[in-house]
């Protein structure tokens, strides 16, 4: 028996949010905490499963912020190192008038990049049945290689190892390392989710189906193309469907796909299914799950924060 349902190495940061003006029509922005393995994590451990974060925060008060909130969460911290030498990582985001979202970062470099293999708990990657990882902490060095490293210490460990790359333009030198990067850690993928706006970035097909076919020949057992508000398409040996989303009032994008891939997680381990049997009826059913956390996670604003407990995404289910 694992001792953690899903942990998750990558970036803790904090978004800050549109918050309005100030009385002097300057924009307020609003401390939220996020990164996309945080996010991901939060929608596991809000389904009821254990999980567990591995990263690196600064010594200031944004860090201590990000630790807390964790903790509250609950999200196990112990593999979350504080390090004096370099500052928490933010983002600042831009929300256009359909809740779509733009980044500016302050990563120059941000604690995240800084993480180290020899810094890791080595326990926290061979117990766990899942272990998460995206694309920002492939950046840099020397995060890349303890990414890498670590990927490969709890595949053989015998964890399923999840990836949902998270493109970035700035955070990249160019499109094309990014693109050697992001598709070199496909050959330790078993699941793993792209938006339909990534599909060119990892895969040599724009159409998502041919994305997922492609995803699926070249070794990952479950390929995820989350398509927006349509839902999301899922890919298998066994077949495909496409599951639709649900009707939400948009507020925040923040955290949908990191939620949704969070969401699924749980269902899939909650329901015990075989990755290497999984049926169409059971891809359904998993991403239907999905689909409704993001759903929520899209109607308020922020990423950790705004994502739904177990009782609410049962309650969008029976609508």
């Amino acid at each position: 028996m694992k001792n953690w349902d899903v942990v998750a190495l990558g970036e803790l940061l904090i978004d800050f949010t549109p918050a309005g003006l100030s009385q002097a029509g300057m924009r307020l922005f609003e401390q939220n905490p996020g990164g996309a393995p945080a996010n991901m994590l939060t929608a596991v451990s809000r389904s009821g499963l254990k999980t567990a974060f591995i990263g690196k925060i600064g010594a200031d008060m944004h860090g201590d912020f990000l630790r807390s909130t964790l903790e509250s969460v609950p999200i196990d911290t112990s593999g979350l190192i504080t390090d004096p030498s370099v500052f928490t990582t933010l983002a600042f985001v831009s929300l256009s008038i359909t809740g779509d979202r733009g980044f500016s970062f302050a990563r120059k470099p941000g604690a995240d990049t800084r993480l180290t293999i020899d810094e890791i708990n080595k326990d926290m990657l061979t117990d766990t049945k899942i272990f998460h990882v995206g694309s920002l902490s492939l950046t840099d060095e020397p995060a890349r290689t303890a990414t890498f490293e670590s990927v490969k210490i709890a595949k053989d460990a015998g964890a399923i190892i999840s990836y949902d790359p998270n493109y970035r333009a700035p955070l990249w030198e160019n499109v094309d390392k990014a693109m050697e990067m992001m598709r070199l850690m496909i050959q330790f993928a078993d699941v793993m989710k792209i938006s339909d706006e990534e599909t060119s970035l990892l895969t040599p097909y724009s159409d998502p189906l041919e994305a997922g076919k492609h995803l699926i020949d070249n070794g990952v057992k479950l390929a995820v193309v989350t398509l927006g508000a349509k839902g999301a398409l899922v890919v298998s040996a066994s077949g495909y469907v496409e599951v639709p989303g649900f009707k939400s009032t948009v507020v925040d994008t923040t955290g949908a796909g990191d939620s949704f891939w969070g969401g699924l997680l749980a269902r899939f381990l909650s329901e015990e299914v075989n990755l290497n049997e999984i049926t169409t009826s059971q891809m359904y059913d998993i991403a239907k799950y999905g689909n409704a956390v993001a759903s929520l996670c899209v109607e308020k604003r922020g990423g950790i924060v705004s994502i739904p407990t177990f009782e609410e995404v049962v309650e969008r289910l029976n609508k």
